[in-house]
Order: C-alpha cells, then sequence, then structure tokens
C-alpha cells in the first residue's frame, strides 16, 4: 500500500508539474501573439495625422478609400481560395470513402406519400401533374342499373324452379298437364 500511496503521490505531483508548465506556456503564447499584433498594426498602419486643410483631408481620404478596396480585394480572393479548397477537400474525401469500399447504406424508414405528393418531390414544384386514377373510369348510370334489375326479376329461372319443387308444384304441372 505504501508503494502505491507513493506512486499516486508522485503521478499527481507529475500532473500538477506538467499543469503549471502548460499554464505558464499559454501565458508565453499570448503574450507573443499580443507583441506580434502590436508589430503589424505598427507596420501596416502608421498613425494617423489628420492634415489642417480641406485639399488634404480629400486626398488623406482618397489613399483611404484606396487601401479599403485592396484590402477587401484581398479578402475576397481568400475567401474564394478557401471555397476551392474545402471544396476539392470534400471531394478527395468522398473518393478516399468510395475508394475504401466499407460503405453502410442507413437504415430506411417506410414513408407514407400519394401519388400525387411522389411526382411533385421528384419532378419538382414546377411541373403540376394530377394522379387522378378514378378520372378514367367508366360512371354507371343509375337508370341501367334499374332496368338490368327488371330483366332479372322477368328472367330468373330460380321462380320456376321454386314453384315446380315439393308436392305443390307437382300437382300443379298434374293439373297443367290435364
Amino acid at each position: 500500500q505504501k508503494r502505491r500511496r507513493a506512486a499516486t503521490a508522485r503521478r499527481q505531483h507529475l500532473k500538477s508539474a506538467m499543469l503549471q508548465l502548460a499554464a505558464t506556456e499559454i501565458e508565453k503564447e499570448a503574450a507573443a501573439k499580443e507583441v506580434e499584433k502590436q508589430n503589424y498594426l505598427a507596420e501596416h498602419c502608421p498613425p494617423l495625422s489628420l492634415p489642417g486643410s480641406m485639399q488634404e483631408l480629400q486626398e488623406l481620404c482618397k489613399k483611404l478609400h484606396a487601401k479599403i478596396e485592396t484590402v477587401d480585394e484581398e479578402r475576397y480572393d481568400t475567401e474564394v481560395k478557401l471555397q476551392k479548397t474545402n471544396k476539392e477537400l470534400e471531394d478527395l474525401s468522398q473518393k478516399l470513402f468510395d475508394l475504401r469500399g466499407k460503405f453502410k447504406r442507413p437504415p430506411l424508414r417506410r414513408v407514407r406519400m400519394s401519388a400525387d405528393a411522389m411526382l411533385r418531390a421528384l419532378l419538382g414544384s414546377k411541373h403540376k401533374v394530377c394522379m387522378d386514377l378514378r378520372a378514367n373510369l367508366k360512371q354507371v348510370k343509375k337508370e341501367d342499373t334499374e332496368k338490368e334489375k327488371d330483366l332479372r326479376d322477368v328472367g330468373d329461372w330460380r321462380k320456376n324452379i321454386e314453384e315446380k319443387s315439393g308436392m305443390e308444384g307437382r300437382k300443379k304441372m298434374f293439373e297443367a298437364g290435364e
């Protein structure tokens, strides 16, 4: 147990020493960044001296405006370069992913969607396609069904068989035959 206590105490001491070193390094880096920033500003941004006459002020404004334009152009160029490199990075990572061949298909969920909604999703909102499946069906009129019903009632062969079945039906047939 003494060894364990000594090992843990040593470990804690080393850990605290490392944290102190890291804290001093962070402070040094922050100070170095501040000095670098001050040097850059002193180099690229000289102190502003306002002239007394109107002509000199206009010239100063023109110079400042020209500097602003060049800085904006540089910023735009760097943004475009950054976007291009990001796109290339994405393309290369996709190619690398495809070359590995370990693509797992994501689990698909069932989605209830009408035919109209599916066509709208596939073709976009520009195309207005209506899939009315009932539009092509034949319409049946009520008059036709009533006529067919009357014909069925007249020519229904089941009625004749029911009338002739049993003793009463035979008696009718016998009487009809006389």
